[in-house]
């Protein structure tokens, strides 16, 4: 076992300013009482308090802010079979946030069936590494590429349409930034999953594709969506998108853009029918490509104790709460 922030710990140092300040509280106590002078006074005046009860709680609360301390150094150790080195590929993974996206041929929308691919995906990407791009007029770079995949998941149930200021669907521009996030000094070993519904047609995608293929990035594009189509809905106005002349706007599949890409680049493109079934694939795809080690100390899984030490913290704080200044008188006593 180790702690991951072992300069948290330097908080602790904390406790003596606190400790010594308390100290000096009780001495300065009984100087007012020596001056008082008169014990029979003070006695009555102080019947009901409790000294033994006052430094409990105080030192009830110290032991709370230490253990808080302890918490945030977040004692942890490897899980079992966590090796720090270990072979995988990168894989950058590029999210349609668009309205469109939001379209219900797919139910509930296409943007939350994406992430349910996605978030089944992430289960299965062990050993590898991940990055997210989400892009609709723009694109940016959610998250770079990191083994933390717990936090791959965060990311992605974050996405909406409102991550991008500008609509559109600008396929190109957000391959180009994920092969930028990706090694570019590498000819292999890096993947790109593109989730879109390819609506609008992108003229940058055949040139970003072959941009891609010269860096040996592997794009497998996932449809999102139906080539009918389907009205998309705003739940800002609680109605269907209208274009200028008062028709219902309808977005449909374009599923010639994303077969390109995939053509281009040496992957595979998938129409989603389920998400399971879409996964299978794509990890079968990923699975065969060649390997790198992407270990290292800060890549390894880890089993984490942070959480018990807050809350006995919590608990500890609660209790200070109720522990009162005053001598408790039982029943029957006078």
């Amino acid at each position: 076992m180790a702690f991951q922030n072992l300069e948290y710990l330097l908080g602790l140092l904390l406790l003596v300013p606190i400790t010594l300040l308390f100290v000096f509280l009780l001495r300065w106590k009984r100087k007012v009482r020596k001056q008082i002078g008169d014990e029979d006074l003070v006695k009555s005046l102080v019947k009901d308090y409790s000294p033994k009860y006052f430094r409990l709680k105080f030192f009830v609360f110290i032991a709370a802010l230490a253990l808080c301390v302890i918490g945030a150094a977040n004692l942890r150790k490897p899980k079992a079979g966590a090796s720090g080195n270990k072979a995988g590929i990168d894989v950058m993974v590029v999210l349609d946030v668009s309205n469109s996206m939001l379209a219900q041929d797919i139910k509930p929308n296409r943007l939350e069936r994406a992430k349910q691919v996605l978030n089944k995906l992430v289960d299965q990407l062990e050993d590898n590494r991940m990055g997210l791009v989400v892009f609709a007029g723009q694109a940016f770079l959610q998250m770079p590429l990191t083994a933390d995949l717990a936090s791959a998941k965060m990311f992605i149930s974050n996405a909406s349409p409102s991550a991008v200021p500008v609509q559109g669907t600008v396929i190109g521009d957000a391959l180009r930034l994920a092969n930028a996030s990706l090694d570019t000094k590498e000819r292999k070993y890096k993947a790109v999953i593109l989730v879109t519904d390819g609506e609008d047609h992108d003229e940058k995608v055949e040139a970003a594709s072959d941009e891609l293929a010269e860096f040996g990035v592997v794009v497998h594009a996932i449809g999102i969506g139906s080539p009918d189509g389907a009205p998309i809905f705003d739940e800002v106005i609680n109605d269907y998108k209208k274009d200028l002349q008062g028709n219902v706007v309808v977005s449909k599949l374009n599923e010639k853009d994303l077969q390109l890409v995939a053509q281009k680049t040496g992957g595979e493109y998938v129409l989603f029918n389920s998400p399971d079934e879409v996964v299978t694939r794509i990890m079968n795809e990923l699975n065969q490509m060649d390997k790198k080690q992407v270990g290292g100390g800060e890549q390894r899984s880890y089993d984490s104790y942070f959480q018990w030490f807050l809350l006995v913290a919590l608990v500890l704080l609660l209790v200070e709460v109720f522990i009162p200044e005053r001598r408790i008188k039982w029943f029957g006593a006078k």
